[in-house]
């Protein structure tokens, strides 16, 4: 039985993670400071005796200090807002955690002899000159912008797991995470599948910013969290970035059209300006992935979105 610290674990992809890592036996630690993640997404775990959870700002220096006397043996930094809508509102908060609070993780996992995961982002890419993107390509990033804050942040995140791992030698991994979606995404997330989904659900216009011609990339939670663990898992994969993403392309209008479609509903379809730097394509090369981890998505759009709309109408109908 390993001993996991998973940051963010009140989050999306982090509650999910600590849920598959205890039904695997792993006994796990998760921190979150809940500034955007939901005590609730830990209901079905929070009495296991395998978890413990902490409420704790990981940008502070003494956050960590609870752990001193426990053997760490991996640890996965998701800890960051993720949604524009969310990450601009902390513009500050979201740089801190993914410099400072990477910084924090990275002495933890020197010390503790620990394996290190940092969940970076497919914004590192920013609004992409080269279509798809690989690891390689060193991105077209607006550092005068709304959205710089995140992309940024990620971008100097990454630059401390390579000084962890080239000058200390921490078995660093970091994963360039792209649209990932599901349920367990707050339905006031902002993100184009919630958004989506709780608009037609509820009758609301469905909000397409721009023509709609922008493209996304949308890979299941499930398949997300199989990339993550076998990324950590596989020590080939130390000192790589390696894109976690599914790799089939959609616009933006088909996937509205696609949650009108199989919802239902009879909401109406509406433009809005595009936000400044929107990225424009978004598409992940895995050749990475597939070839170091043999991982590739294996749940498609239409599967994985009727698996959402249908957890989130049950959660819509239990609303008051």
């Amino acid at each position: 039985m390993k001993h996991v610290v998973v940051t963010g674990a009140a989050g999306f992809l982090g509650s999910h993670l600590v849920k598959s890592l205890i039904d695997q036996g792993h006994q796990v630690t998760g921190i979150d400071n809940l500034s955007t993640g939901v005590s609730k997404n830990l209901q079905e775990v929070a009495n296991s005796p395998l978890f413990f959870f902490r409420e704790a700002d990981v940008t502070l220096p003494d956050s960590l200090d609870f752990l001193v006397d426990q053997p760490v043996d991996e640890v996965y930094h998701l800890a960051s807002p993720a949604s524009p809508k969310f990450y601009q509102a902390d513009s500050i908060g979201t740089i801190w955690v993914n410099t400072r609070g990477t910084y924090h993780l990275l002495e933890l996992a020197r010390t503790k002899g620990a394996k290190f995961l940092f969940s970076s982002t497919s914004e590192a890419y920013g609004d992409p000159e080269v279509h798809p993107q690989p690891e390689s390509y060193r991105g077209n990033v607006n550092t005068w912008g709304p959205r710089a804050c995140y992309d940024e942040a990620k971008r100097l995140g990454e630059v401390f797991c390579y000084e962890y791992y080239t000058k200390h030698s921490v078995p660093v991994k970091v994963a360039r995470i792209f649209n990932t979606y599901s349920s367990g995404l707050r339905n006031d997330d902002g993100r184009v599948i919630s958004n989506f989904v709780t608009q037609a659900l509820t009758g609301q216009d469905i909000t397409v910013y721009g023509d709609g011609s922008q493209t996304r990339s949308f890979c299941y939670v499930d398949d997300n969290i199989r990339g993550l663990q076998q990324l950590m898992a596989v020590d080939s994969a130390n000192g790589e970035i390696i894109n976690i993403g599914n790799p089939t392309e959609y616009s933006v209008l088909e996937v509205a059209r696609l949650v009108k479609e199989l919802t239902q509903s009879d909401s109406n379809l509406v433009f809005l300006p595009l936000p400044e730097d929107d990225p424009k394509v978004r598409r992940p090369v895995i050749d990475k992935a597939r070839e170091i981890l043999n991982w590739e998505p294996e749940i498609g759009l239409e599967e994985g979105l009727k698996l959402t709309i249908g957890h989130y109408r049950a959660m819509l109908q239990e609303t008051p």
